[in-house]
């Protein structure tokens, strides 16, 4: 697997990422003037909405956790929403500074041992990572698309100052969405990032859809969804390599080892039986995905896949398995993005 795309930035370019990310995070006069106003900024626990378009393509982008709320194709839906009174946990959002579970909240780095706050409480779990709940405000919008920013301050646990942007756009191969992190602080820091976008296809329900994925590898976890080794997929009820129907099989498991074509790129495809579907595709960066088969955000049993690229596997931070050490004025770059069909 290729490393992770990363390049150092000059002082001037670590400075203005640093006010791209306080521009984005308002500062308490501003969010009182945004109230005063009548906006509708936390209206809802999704905080404010953006949408963009082009062509027959339509896309929703949320302010809590930068994530995705909607994808539409000729007004299919392509992403399982989720009602906007709901505080969904993690739909559709951006996983950082680790994807997945980190267990116990509690790692050692550079010979300090950390602890991050348990939010998987009946796993003992800390789990995907800390800007899934921060605000993330505009940096750059059209009609077809939106940069989004956030800062993540050092905190309990994790003592880093990273600045995000994600961009979202529409093109004509689909969705693309392209991230960057930058460490403003002085010292190395360790990083994994992913997503987590539920798909549907229509009212379609995965028993019926076909999956094609080509792996290598799947992790093995515990009754606590903590890695316990690797095994590989081959002859296994995991192989999709040989495209076919889903069935009843539950997954909750991250794969790795993904075959990727000339243009470097790994593909997850799932089609339904009216020849419908999507296809995800994720650079070098993002060597792993999770597959999940669980309720989706808005409630129906089966009828949404979850395909979530990450960077590295759950518990990172503690096995040190593809973990990136992003060093000081750092900038991480990588994307991933969806083709319908």
């Amino acid at each position: 697997m290729s490393e992770p795309k990363t390049h150092k930035v000059s002082r001037r370019a670590v400075l203005a990422v640093a006010a791209v990310g306080a521009a984005a995070v308002p500062t308490i006069p501003a969010l009182a003037a945004h109230a005063d106003a009548g906006s509708d900024f936390w209206d809802t626990p999704t905080g404010t909405l953006w949408t963009i378009r082009r062509g027959n393509q339509r896309a929703t982008l949320v302010e809590l956790g930068g994530g995705l709320l909607d994808y539409t194709v000729d007004g299919v839906p392509f992403v399982d929403s989720y009602p906007l009174d709901s505080p969904i946990k993690s739909a559709g959002r951006i996983l950082c500074p680790w994807p997945n579970r980190l267990g116990n909240g509690l790692y050692t780095w550079n010979g300090v041992a950390q602890q991050v706050p348990i939010n998987e409480v009946a796993r003992n779990n800390a789990i995907h990572g800390l800007v899934r709940w921060l605000p993330w405000r505009p940096v750059k919008q059209s009609a077809s698309s939106i940069t989004l920013g956030t800062l993540l301050a050092p905190s309990q646990g994790y003592p880093f100052p990273l600045a995000l942007t994600t961009r979202w756009s529409l093109g004509p191969a689909g969705l693309r969405v392209d991230h960057t992190v930058t460490n403003l602080g002085t010292v190395a820091a360790p990083f994994a990032l992913g997503a987590h976008p539920y798909f549907r296809i229509g009212d379609a329900l995965v028993n019926d859809c076909v999956l094609s994925l080509h792996v290598t590898t799947r992790l093995l976890v515990d009754d606590r969804l903590l890695p316990t080794g690797k095994e590989p997929v081959a002859g296994t009820p995991y192989d999709f390599s040989t495209p076919h129907a889903m069935g009843a099989i539950d997954l909750d498991t991250a794969f790795t080892g993904l075959g990727r074509g000339t243009d470097t790129l790994a593909r997850t495809r799932l089609t339904a039986p009216d020849g419908h579907g999507f296809e995800l595709w994720q650079d070098a960066s993002f060597g792993w995905v999770q597959l999940f088969t669980g309720l989706g955000p808005a409630g129906r049993p089966r009828g949404t896949l979850a395909v979530e690229p990450m960077t590295a596997p759950p518990d990172t931070f503690r096995s040190g398995d593809n973990l990136l050490t992003l060093a000081p004025h750092t900038l991480f770059a990588g994307s991933w993005g969806v083709t319908t069909f």
